[in-house]
This record gives structure tokens, C-alpha cells and sequence, in this order.
């Protein structure tokens, strides 16, 4: 599993690195650790299915600036490199690697003004976005990588960019194996081995609209979440998630999510300020004593009476975020109420009695009236039908090829939590940015990237940290010779494109009742465009 790391300015003060010896969403195996709660696990490769009917989940298999760029610790303050620059060196016999031991990850870990400070929000066109900055991706070596060399793990398991580009990397001492500069991708890794890799990262852009708070006392923050917004970092996202923008813009830090909203779904969300107050809600979800209430909008004149519909779901793709109604699923069940019909579309009150990926959603389209503008349930890559009845006259290869193609012709493939480099040859013939460039242009890329990392290096020790910052605006610029994305040019979605219609209306327990005010696509006179 790949670690991501938190402190920006290790970039610009690297010398600090060769005194002390120095660490993202994870995938939501490694999310349990980052926020210590429990509700905060998931399983799957990018980090769970992104987009959970009631819950917020991401798929992990990223590539290396992807898996190498993966999870755990998204923040933790006390990293597993900087433990490993703190020990001992061990010495072995001369010429042999010697390998430390893992330093044991911390629970309860949260995010700090130095992950704050990473890079800043400016905002554009109704969308905040983030400036590009460089960032640590950290893992321990993986079992099965053993006894391979570098070069055979990023040949076989991320291939989101061809070896010339690794190879680069290299060169310009972007690559790290316990804390040392990796000067061959033919080393051999070893159990235990710690693999650092620096990368320029970028974030998709999320809406400007402002997290508004709900509720607050000294056990509990509540909000209203904006759809597009992630709840906590996962896959592209860090700083436009919600604890980061609490984080800085709130002074709000040491939150504990209680459960999670899928980032297109917006409505209230609920932190816990200590560990006690987050267990003891978690006991009651366990108990099943929360009540869930959603409102959304679906497709065509909802029946007017109360529908329940118990149908199982199977999740079809992690790494996508992809389910459907199948037998093999698990059981579920939501109970449907309509609340207006315009004569188009209608307004229908939802109530998830358990909590699958995507339940909603996936409930909805099988009963004919998916969310009016659900970008994978109401799609065409599901048939004539769109899925209506579990009828899917495709294999589920077929029907995620066709979804990610439909996605890339919009180049909208973020709303699946994927980028161009996720991209396989089984999804599609579409390669990486990088893959195009020659791999003499890779080697003029890691000099200018060597020659740029070397003025970084060279900031005086003397400044204090406000001259250390803004010499790091100087001197961190937002683009990197061997960025891939540096290269794209990206269209901007309109900020109506970033909202679904599914919202979190209220969230009850024994004790306590948050309500979040209804959309104004809810309301009974609301007309599409």
C-alpha cells in the first residue's frame, strides 16, 4: 500500500533531509489509520467506490504516481519517515543493505498547519481549485514485491507511465529506498524496504460554494456539505476535501468523520471533535439506532405511494466505483416516498435502512427512475433500458469500457475518480500523457528537473518559516518538467456539471436531529434548464 506523505516544503528544504533523514487518500483500507474512526474503513484498490450511496469511498489500484501515490497516513503528524530518519542507522557487513523495521503506525493521527501550508485555494469560473505542488508518496515495500527489482514492479503494476519516465526520476533524485536516492531501478527490494517517491501533484477542481455550519458544540461539527466536494482525502484529492477546508479556512482540525457522503451528494455531515464522542456514535450505528433521511431527484413520475425495494447489491468495480442489483450482492433495503412530480421529474424522499455502496442510487435506476442527473446510474452505457429491472445486456467488462469511454469523451473521467494514467488497455486504448514522450525527451526533462531541484536546495537555512514560505512561492513554481499534467490542458466543468441530485436532508439519533435546509433543485417549482 502507498503512503502518502504531508510536508510540502520538504521539497524546497532538502538539506534538511541530509541532517535528520526525513510521508496519502488513501485507499480506504489505510483511511481506518489516517482518521481512527471506524466507519472511516473501506475495501478496494483506488480506495473504495468513490461514491457510496450514504457513504464516501474510492478505488485504489492508482498507478505508482497513483499506488506510489496511494494512502496511509494522509496527514499523520508523525510519519514513517520521519521515525526512520530519527533511528539508528544498522550497520551490516560492508556492501550489504541493511534495512530497518517498519516503525509502527499511529492511531488517532490528524492533519497539522504543515499539511495546510502544502499549497493555497484560489478561485475561478464558481470552482475552487488548487495550485499545483510537489508531495511524498510513501509505502513499505509490498510482500509480493520481495526479491523483485524496481524496474519489475513499475513495469507490472504501474504502468501509468512507461519505465523511460521512472528511469528519469531517477536521474533527478525523485526516487528514495530508506531514505536514500535510488541510482538504479535494478535494486532488488527487500522486506521492509521504504520507498519514497516526489512527485508535482494537481487537483481536480471542486465547486466555490462555501461548507456552511450547521452545528457546532465541544463534542460535535456539523455541516452542509457542497456536492463535489470529498469528504476526507482519497485518490486526486487532498486539499479540496472537506477536512482540509475546515482545516484552513474554519481553524477546525482533529475531526473524526462519523460517516461519509459520496462527493457528488451534498447535506449534512456530522464530525466528532474527541474519540469518545466518535465511538460513541459508532456503538449506535452498530445498534442501529441512526435514522438517515436523503432527498433527490429522479427521472420520469415516481409512483405516489411508498416503495420499498430490498433488492441486493454487487459491486461490480472498486477501481471505477461501479455497482449493481445481482443475487451474489449483499442485502439491502430502501424505502422510497415521492414528495412532487413537475411533470418531468419528481422530488422523492429516501430511506436507507442499511448502508451498501451506492444503495440509492442503485435502487433507484433498477426501479426505472434514476437520479435525473446521476453520471454513472443514468447513463446510456447501460443499455436502451438504463438498467431499469436489472436489465444490463452487457458483461460488466463491457458495460465499464463503455462507461469510462462515455466519461473520457466528455473528459469527465474525475467524476469516476480516474485520471488518463489510471486508464488499462482492458478499459481502454488510450495511453498515458507520458507514454508519448520519447525517451530523449524524458532525459532533457530529469536535467531541467535536477537543475530546478538544485536552486530549491540552495534556500538559506537562516529564514525563518514566513521567509521559508515565501521563498517557496518563489521558488516552487506551479509547473514541473516531468509532470505529465503539466503538459494537459484541461477544460474546467461548469459548476453546475459538479452537482447530483442527492442530498443528505437529516440525520437522527437518540439524542440529537441535524437538518440541513432542502436544494433549491427540491423545490416543487423547479424547472430543468
Amino acid at each position: 500500500m502507498w503512503l502518502r506523505g504531508p510536508r510540502w516544503w520538504q521539497v524546497v528544504v532538502q538539506w534538511r533531509r541530509s541532517l535528520a533523514g526525513t510521508r496519502g487518500c488513501s485507499c480506504k483500507e489505510a483511511m481506518t489509520e489516517a482518521l481512527s474512526t471506524p466507519a472511516e474503513a473501506a475495501g478496494g484498490p483506488q480506495a473504495v467506490a468513490q461514491q457510496n450511496g450514504d457513504a464516501d469511498g474510492d478505488a485504489s489500484g492508482e498507478p505508482l504516481t497513483g499506488r506510489l501515490e496511494a494512502a496511509a497516513g494522509n496527514g499523520a503528524p508523525a510519519s514513517a519517515a520521519a521515525a526512520a530518519g530519527r533511528r539508528k542507522k544498522r550497520r551490516g557487513p560492508p556492501g550489504e543493505r541493511v534495512v530497518p523495521p517498519p516503525k509502527k503506525r499511529r492511531t488517532g493521527v490528524s492533519f497539522g498547519d504543515e499539511h495546510f501550508a502544502e499549497t493555497s485555494y484560489y478561485f475561478e469560473g464558481g470552482l475552487r481549485k488548487v495550485r499545483p505542488y510537489y508531495f511524498d508518496f510513501r509505502t513499505y515495500c509490498k510482500g509480493r514485491w520481495v526479491g523483485h527489482s524496481l524496474m519489475h514492479v513499475f513495469s507490472t503494476e504501474f504502468r501509468a507511465h512507461p519505465l523511460a519516465y521512472y528511469e528519469a526520476a531517477v536521474r533527478a533524485g525523485r526516487l528514495h529506498l530508506n531514505e536514500e536516492p535510488v541510482q538504479d531501478l535494478s535494486i532488488v527490494l527487500k522486506d521492509n524496504d521504504f520507498l519514497r517517491n516526489t512527485v508535482h501533484r494537481h487537483e481536480p477542481p471542486v465547486t466555490a460554494e462555501p461548507i456552511r455550519l450547521l452545528a457546532e458544540d465541544k463534542d460535535v461539527v456539523v455541516v452542509d456539505k457542497p456536492s463535489s466536494i470529498p469528504v476526507h482525502p482519497c485518490g486526486r484529492f487532498r486539499h479540496n476535501t472537506v477536512i482540509f477546508i475546515l482545516g484552513k479556512e474554519h481553524q477546525l482540525k482533529e475531526l473524526h468523520p462519523l460517516h461519509r457522503l459520496d462527493r457528488l451528494t451534498s447535506g449534512v455531515l456530522m464530525f466528532a471533535k474527541t474519540a469518545e464522542f466518535s465511538e460513541k456514535i459508532h456503538e449506535q450505528v452498530r445498534d442501529r439506532q441512526l435514522e438517515k433521511e436523503y432527498v433527490c431527484r429522479v427521472a420520469g413520475e415516481f409512483p405516489d405511494k411508498e416503495v420499498t425495494c430490498k433488492e441486493p447489491i454487487l459491486v461490480v468495480s472498486y477501481k471505477i466505483g461501479v455497482c449493481r442489483v445481482d443475487p451474489r450482492g449483499k442485502p439491502c433495503e430502501t424505502v422510497f416516498q415521492r414528495l412532487s412530480y413537475n411533470g418531468h421529474s419528481s422530488v422523492v424522499r429516501c430511506r436507507p435502512l442499511t448502508g451498501r455502496t451506492h444503495q440509492i442510487r442503485v435502487h433507484l435506476q433498477f426501479l426505472g427512475h434514476p437520479i435525473l442527473n446521476d453520471p454513472i446510474y443514468n447513463s446510456a452505457a447501460w443499455g436502451p433500458s438504463r438498467g431499469q429491472g436489472g436489465n444490463v445486456p452487457k458483461t460488466d467488462e463491457e458495460l465499464l469500457r463503455d462507461l469510462v469511454a462515455e466519461h473520457q469523451a466528455k473528459q469527465s473521467l474525475n467524476v469516476l475518480d480516474l485520471c488518463e494514467g489510471d486508464l488499462s488497455p482492458g478499459l481502454t486504448d488510450s495511453t498515458s500523457p507520458t507514454s508519448e514522450l520519447a525517451k530523449g525527451s524524458l532525459e532533457e526533462l530529469a536535467t531541467a528537473a535536477q537543475k530546478m531541484d538544485g536552486v530549491v536546495e540552495a534556500v538559506p537555512q537562516h529564514l525563518d518559516t514566513a521567509e521559508k514560505a515565501a521563498e517557496a512561492d518563489v521558488l516552487n513554481p506551479e509547473t514541473d518538467p516531468l509532470c505529465a499534467e503539466c503538459r494537459l490542458l484541461r477544460q474546467d466543468p461548469l459548476p453546475q456539471d459538479l452537482v447530483m441530485f442527492l442530498h443528505a436532508l437529516r440525520y437522527k439519533g437518540p439524542d440529537f436531529e441535524y437538518v440541513s435546509p432542502m436544494p433549491a433543485w427540491a423545490q416543487d417549482d423547479w424547472q430543468e434548464d
